[in-house]
């Protein structure tokens, strides 16, 4: 599975982005929306082991391109038979705020609902994360809820979360 649009593009991450991926997540302002604003101090051989899972069928992390260059990822967990929750994240900031996500996530989307037939696409973020979600809602995202002290993050923080979801017929 490759998704094309012109020069962006969504592929399923191999062996070989362990190294770009290990930067990313090591990276305190890259990870601290995802909760890690210290990074996830971890190693290639580790970060391999993460995408081994990608052969199991329900998980696929992807990776983002512009031009052939990686500038960020995607992952997808399937929940059941009809129903996936995403996460997606621009790592590289001289690409963040040009409207991709939204492209990347239309796209996703799109293959998600009618190549692979789910019914319902849902996600989360934290509260503070403002720019994620305007991008949700722009791509038809509904706010479903807000779960306050929802995780604690690396430092001891309490963080909300705000869930989505997004049916076909959306």
């Amino acid at each position: 599975m490759k998704l094309v649009y012109k020069n962006l593009s969504i592929r399923p991450a191999a062996i070989e982005d362990a190294k770009q991926l290990v930067i990313w997540w090591n990276d305190g302002q890259v990870m601290a929306h995802a909760g890690f604003p210290n990074g996830l101090h971890t190693n290639e051989e580790e970060v391999k082991e993460k995408l081994k899972e990608n052969q199991e069928g329900n998980i696929l992390r992807m990776m983002l391109e512009a031009d052939d260059v990686c500038i960020g990822e995607m992952i997808y967990r399937r929940l059941d038979q009809e129903i996936v929750d995403i996460g997606i994240k621009i790592c590289e900031e001289k690409y963040q705020d040009h409207g991709l996500g939204r492209i990347y996530l239309r796209m996703l989307m799109k293959h998600l609902f009618f190549d692979l037939k789910f019914q319902k696409i849902v996600l989360s973020t934290d509260l503070e994360n403002t720019r994620a979600q305007h991008v949700y809602e722009l791509s038809g995202f509904q706010k479903v809820r807000m779960v306050p002290n929802a995780w604690e993050n690396q430092i001891g923080e309490w963080r909300t979360t705000v869930e989505y979801e997004c049916n076909v017929d959306s």
